[in-house]
């Protein structure tokens, strides 16, 4: 069904109102990233989504990916899109010029990915793994690797993967069995990988899979791990393809969503072993795969927004064609959009994906001041705020994602949960979000772990401080003073939240991680609050210098206040979960299960 529209008007308020487009622009090698030029590839960018991509959404789930004579075939459609997203110069859009990319910052690219998200999912995560191993091969690949490999994947006439996942080894890597053996040069590599994303396709001519082994002296345990790059055809020093590599798909698995992204069984191997070349240093591939994993973390993030749009928007316009029922104070039947409740969930839907949306690029933001900062100490604060709010982002907006696509089903009533409306196929596609990449539970162990303990909360201390100063000035605008006083009651439940995780980690570390989820949406709801908040100033005060766009920023101002009265509420029951809850977690020991 080709019902999407991307949301133009908000994505661009909160690229050059709210977080400044211009601030980034003043960074060395974002100079071009003007509002003019953000306006074009945006207008540009909507097109192909609702287009190409977007119409290809229902049949890509319908048809699914098929594996066939040991050809992974697409769905109808799928490659000549691929290919006029390569012709397009897309898939380059954040990357090194160098290499052949436009180099545009996270800020601009955020947006365009959240287009290709909602247009069409399965179809986007390709890209999307595409530029987490171009990440990981520009950080920590030789200079024979990088000229290699990433003029073609950037420009997407090649596609990458990210190999991590083994039959006994999903989360825990520690368990990996995949063998490396050096010979010469290189290395061969042995093993099966399970849950690679594209791990095979009909769009490209190679393949360039990332892929996690095990020396043969390598130590126990995750620190002896190494990164290979290992491509589907051998690549020979001119550049030209070789030989093809000893690298299988075995199956397809038969998922709940997504059913046009091929997701692969690989074999490496099978006839002696596959071709690699170590990526980095050895024993250290984790780290590097942490490169690639926490870029697709982020947009995962995004894509979690970016199926909440897409559901929405069709709910939207169910509730306003559906007729059904004498709505409460009316006295004829009328469109469900009437209905209160109808409305509650509606806005519900809007303020919650707003400020998703405000959070997701903000993050960006950091990515982009992280990456191209003069000043030091900018810069490591930059990073210090992205390091915190990538668990975040990846959590909380997947979470809503799911959340958001269920709700909006619900307002189709009983033809929501028929195929044919597409309500159901944005659950179904929404569901995996919350899981691939690691778990709502990984990232919160980690925003605890990581970002919280390891630092003794000086990051999240930071930001703290930085939204308690940004409230007197909201809280002196009538219109604002309600939204700020219940972001500055989320502030004091997250600055108690934190402090006691601190306190306890030592002496308690099951009650303190076994908090941590409850924890990553307390911070989520803050930082979405503030976000909206901050919003709300600013669409009050354009209303007030009588800016044209009124509907637009009355809606803001709206929608900020109804995530204000109908959302930040939750923060304070998070803190005593979090808090109050320990003894009753602890309680539960597993031979009560």
């Amino acid at each position: 069904m080709n019902d999407y529209r991307a949301p133009l008007r908000d994505m661009a308020f909160v690229v050059k109102e709210l977080l400044g487009l211009a601030r980034v622009g003043q960074l060395p090698g974002f100079e071009e990233a003007t509002e003019d030029l953000f306006d074009a590839v945006q207008e540009e960018s909507a097109r192909f989504s609702q287009e190409v991509i977007a119409p290809l959404n229902r049949s890509g789930d319908q048809q699914g990916a098929v594996l066939k004579d040991d050809v992974v075939n697409t769905p109808a459609g799928f490659k000549a899109a691929y290919k006029q997203f390569v012709a397009g110069g897309w898939n380059g859009l954040t990357c090194d010029p160098e290499y052949g990319g436009q180099g545009l910052p996270n800020l601009m690219g955020a947006p365009i990915e959240e287009m290709w998200h909602a247009a069409n999912m399965a179809f986007t995560l390709c890209p999307l793994l595409t530029r987490g191993a171009i990440e990981a091969i520009h950080f920590a690949g030789s200079g024979v690797l990088r000229t290699r490999y990433l003029p073609n994947m950037v420009s997407g006439q090649w596609t990458g993967t990210m190999n991590l996942t083994e039959p006994q080894a999903g989360s825990d890597l520690a368990a990996l069995r995949t063998r490396a053996v050096p010979e010469g040069d290189h290395y061969r590599i042995t093993g099966q990988k399970i849950f690679i994303t594209y791990g095979d396709q009909d769009f490209t001519e190679n393949i360039v899979h990332l892929v996690l082994a095990r020396l043969p002296d390598a130590p126990a345990g995750v620190k002896g791990i190494s990164l290979f790059v290992v491509p589907k055809f051998q690549v020979n020093d001119d550049g030209s393809l070789g030989a093809r590599n000893d690298v299988r798909t075995v199956s397809l698995e038969h998922k709940l969503g997504i059913h046009g992204s091929p997701t692969c069984v690989l074999a490496f191997g099978d006839e002696g072993g596959a071709v690699g070349h170590l990526l980095g240093e050895p024993n250290r591939g984790l780290e590097i795969m942490f490169i690639m994993m926490n870029a697709a973390r982020f947009s995962v993030g995004v894509q979690g927004l970016a199926i909440a749009e897409r559901a929405y928007q069709g709910a939207v316009r169910y509730a306003q064609e559906r007729v059904q029922g004498i709505p409460v104070g009316m006295t004829a039947r009328a469109p469900i959009l009437h209905h209160p409740d109808v409305r509650r969930v509606l806005s519900t839907l809007k303020s919650r994906i707003e400020a998703c949306r405000a959070l997701a690029y903000y993050a960006g933001q950091m990515l982009d001041f992280a990456q191209a900062e003069t000043d030091p100490a900018l810069r490591a604060a930059a990073q210090a705020r992205s390091d915190l709010l990538t668990p975040i982002v990846k959590g909380f907006c997947t979470e809503m994602g799911v959340w958001a696509a269920s709700e909006a089903l619900q307002v189709y009533g009983g033809m929501g949960y028929i195929e044919e409306t597409g309500a159901a196929q944005h659950l179904r596609d929404a569901r995996i979000t919350t899981i691939y990449e690691g778990t709502t539970g990984i990232q919160a162990n980690d925003l605890v772990g990581r970002k919280l303990l390891r630092d003794q909360g000086a990051m999240a201390r930071a930001l703290f401080q930085e939204i308690r100063a940004s409230l007197p000035a909201l809280s002196g605008r009538p219109e604002c003073a309600a939204i700020a006083s219940a972001v500055e009651r989320a502030l004091v439940a997250a600055e108690a939240a934190s402090a006691h995780l601190l306190l306890h980690a030592q002496e308690q570390p099951e009650a303190v991680f076994g908090a941590a989820v409850p924890y990553l949406h307390l911070m989520g709801w803050l930082v979405t609050g503030w976000l909206m908040a901050r919003s709300a100033g600013i669409a009050a005060a354009r209303l007030e210098a009588g800016e044209t766009d009124a509907v637009f920023y009355r809606a803001k101002l709206a929608t900020a206040r109804f995530l204000a009265d109908h959302g930040l509420g939750i923060c304070d029951s998070l803190r005593a979960s979090i808090m109050e809850g320990g003894d009753a977690l602890l309680g539960m020991e597993a031979s009560l299960f």
